[in-house]
């Protein structure tokens, strides 16, 4: 650990730690993430951010094709069977809203069912060949805004969107094709930290937290909705939240067995959906009250009148090569999103296993793209705040004490592929059952999967020393094993950090803040430069 330590502290400031000499030049981090059973042990510090072709593929293979069996074996459970449930509402649900949103800004040349279409067949590719099918892939706030920018350029450049729109995909799938085959990759794997994890996780996750939020509150103040809708939605969105949270608390309570707690914990969510919709429903049909129920497309058809296959002549030659301009932008945006929350669910902190494989996720998103973008239809990234609800979903945890710690992962390929098999079927099959689920129970769905995010992010955890009492701290390492002042002034320097982000994402360049966020590591480089922290602080604070 403390070897780690030395690699975040410029050798300047390392000559005034006891042990440590030779002060020449400032190194950045370097964080070996967790071995996999049977790996090759790759020295992450010696990884080059480009390697030659193929190279981080073969690697990423090695690793992870011993356990592709395995990754089916295990994920024939009761456990999976509950995470596949949850899941599914909890990717349907933001797939139809980010679809949409989608078709508002694009003013229908994309819609609800091209999302529900690329997020079914995209997540089951992504299962099935990912090097770390635990990820979720979806839509994402900043890839659905560079849309919406791009269609309003081709607007005042009257150039055909679709076609404009397939030329900045295929130019982004090469981009991203390319990182992969050199192993770019290795950019984060090497240099980023629990730093930028934590304040990228805190910050996707309050964000859903406070858009949840907003809708629910905002249903009190919206002129089309009647007082008896708003109370009945405000009350059912509350109740959704409450009961997934009070049944996977179950978890840790003293009721029952260990295994009937898991099992209510494991189906808490789906069972909260499931009831709430059951009284929601009853409550409306038996006051006679006017709810806003799940939209779902009638016909598997484009939401404007086309072939399913792009033109991509319509484009006149200089705007095709003029795509690669915006390409770039997109694909930054696509890189950092992918591999920032690969790195989440690859913590250490999770346990797992089998190991990782970015260069393998980046090959399959950059396909992904290649394919549906001639389609004319939305490019799909990992998705943070889906991927640690399915990650816990798949966790086991003990009990140590009073604190409830992680055993480990279930890490399969099944979860993720019946997810997205099952929103293709239900577009098919079950559409007249779940246009039957109330906008509102998804709104409270929405704030469980945000609050469920924030828990285990040792971050957020940390603002709360900044109003606890002296003596009812914590017993965790952050407070005993090192002074109180330097956890805060860590924690202070993330929370200025994830503020200045926020600022950033609501200004006109908010589609720029995951490029920002894969520069947060150089403000921790100088506040170390700066001797806000020794070697042992950061040992406990930006541990592995």
């Amino acid at each position: 650990m403390a070897t780690r330590a030395r690699h975040l502290i410029p050798r300047q400031t390392l000559a005034a730690v006891p042990g440590t000499t030779h002060p020449r030049r400032v190194r950045w981090a370097r964080p070996r993430p967790p071995r996999a059973a049977g790996s090759d042990d790759t020295d992450v510090n010696n990884l080059k951010i480009v390697e030659p072709a193929f190279v981080g593929l073969r690697r990423d293979l090695k690793q992870r094709l011993p356990f592709y069996v395995s990754d089916y074996v295990e994920g024939l459970n009761l456990k999976c069977v509950a995470s596949t449930l949850f899941m599914f509402f909890a990717c349907l649900a933001p797939a139809v809203a980010f679809g949409s949103l989608l078709n508002v800004k694009t003013q229908g040349a994309m819609g609800a069912l091209e999302m529900l279409v690329s997020t079914s067949i995209c997540g089951m590719v992504y299962a099935l060949f990912s090097g770390q099918p635990v990820t979720i892939i979806g839509s994402t706030g900043p890839v659905l805004a560079f849309t919406a920018i791009m269609y309003s350029t081709c607007q005042q450049f009257a150039l055909p969107f679709l076609s404009t729109y397939a030329w900045v995909g295929l130019w982004t799938s090469g981009i991203l094709l390319l990182c992969a085959l050199t192993s770019t990759s290795n950019l984060v794997i090497r240099y980023l930290t629990r730093f930028t994890d934590e304040i990228f996780a805190g910050l996707i996750s309050v964000i859903f937290v406070v858009e949840a939020l907003k809708n629910i509150v905002g249903l009190v103040f919206t002129g089309s909705v009647g007082g008896g809708a708003a109370l009945l939605s405000v009350m059912s969105a509350v109740a959704t939240c409450a009961f997934a949270m009070k049944l996977s608390g179950l978890r840790t309570s003293r009721w029952f067995t260990k295994r009937v707690r898991d099992t209510v914990a494991d189906f808490g969510p789906t069972v909260s959906i499931i009831s709430c919709t059951a009284v929601c429903g009853w409550l409306a049909a038996r006051y006679g009250i006017s709810l806003e129920y799940l939209s779902l497309p009638t016909q598997i058809v484009p939401t404007t009148p086309r072939p399913w296959v792009v033109n991509l002549m319509e484009t006149p030659v200089w705007a095709r090569w003029g795509a690669s301009l915006p390409a770039v932008m997109v694909s930054i945006l696509m890189f950092f999103d992918q591999n920032i929350t690969t790195r989440l669910v690859n913590s250490k902190d999770n346990k797992m296993k089998k190991g990782y494989g970015y260069h393998m996720d980046l090959l399959v998103v950059a396909l992904n793209t290649l394919v549906f973008s001639m389609l004319g239809m939305p490019w799909l990234v990992a998705a943070t705040v889906r991927s640690v609800n399915h990650l816990r979903s798949l966790t086991t945890f003990g009990t140590v004490g009073e604190k409830t710690e992680v055993v480990g992962v279930t890490e399969t390929r099944i979860t993720n592929f019946a997810i997205h098999a099952c929103i293709g079927l239900s577009i098919l099959y079950a559409r007249d059952l779940l246009t039957k689920i109330p906008q509102c129970v998804l709104m409270g769905l929405f704030l469980y999967l945000g609050l469920s995010a924030v828990k285990g992010n040792e971050f957020l955890e940390r603002i709360e020393l900044f109003f606890t009492d002296k003596e009812k701290l914590p017993n965790v390492p952050y407070v005993k094993d090192i002074s109180l002042a330097a956890t805060k002034k860590f924690t202070a320097l993330q929370v200025a950090s994830l503020l200045a982000l926020v600022a950033l994402k609501e200004s006109k360049f908010g589609i720029l803040f995951p490029v920002v966020i894969a520069a947060l590591q150089i403000i921790l480089v100088l506040a170390v430069r700066a001797k806000w922290f020794t070697e042992k602080e950061l040992a406990v604070l930006d541990r592995d």
